[in-house]
């Protein structure tokens, strides 16, 4: 299989731990009845952490389309190189260590994992477009 699609599966174990871990903790604060009910009564805001982990999640969903679309896109089109398969695994790498900066509340660096995760993903798209 190539890397770029080993590197989207693994994304989606990603995502897995993404919305269960903003899921726990939302429902920690909200209680087992929300969660297992249909959510649509008012709730006040989320406490600090619970918010970290659903923008965490919000921004992996947000970005996680451009991946499929540039990763998977060089392998359909057949331009995936060494080069695509080294911006899908810097991506992962990035996207998996913005999850537990995010969770702490560290803000700078994880801005600059986040823009190492972009500039990976700006890469694939620029092969597709300009290759």
């Amino acid at each position: 299989m190539p890397p770029e699609l080993t590197v989207l599966a693994l994304a989606g174990l990603l995502l897995l731990v993404h919305v269960f871990s903003a899921t726990h903790f939302k429902t920690k604060q909200y209680g087992l009845d929300w969660n297992m009910g249909a959510r649509d009564e008012d709730l006040p805001p989320l406490g600090d952490l619970a918010a970290r982990l659903d923008r965490a999640r919000g921004n992996f969903l947000e970005t996680l389309p451009l991946a499929i679309i540039g990763f998977g896109g060089v392998v359909l089109a057949d331009k995936a190189s060494d080069y695509t398969a080294i911006a899908a695994w810097v991506w992962l790498g990035a996207r998996v260590t913005y999850l537990p900066l995010y969770w702490a509340g560290i803000p700078k660096v994880r801005t600059y994992v986040w823009a190492v995760a972009l500039l990976a993903l700006l890469y694939p798209i620029g092969a597709l477009l300009l290759a």
